[in-house]
């Protein structure tokens, strides 16, 4: 299993497992296709939205050890 880490890309995390965009949607972050998410790290995002992005590393991978 991959781990998701607090300075991976977005989309590269979203190319991992396009499952993990209904979390995101629902912690926030309804941008997943913009162009900001093609660049931007999930710590910074995590921060713009006003996440912990510790908290928010922790839910993907949990998800991801629960499929």
């Amino acid at each position: 299993m991959a781990k998701i880490s607090k300075d991976m890309i977005i989309a590269d995390i979203v190319q991992m497992d396009p499952n993990i965009i209904p979390i995101l949607m629902r912690e926030g972050m309804h941008c997943i296709g913009c162009p900001s998410a093609q660049g931007e790290s999930l710590a910074e995002a995590a921060v713009v939205h006003g996440m912990d992005p510790d908290v928010l590393v922790a839910r993907l991978n949990n998800f991801l050890g629960e499929e």
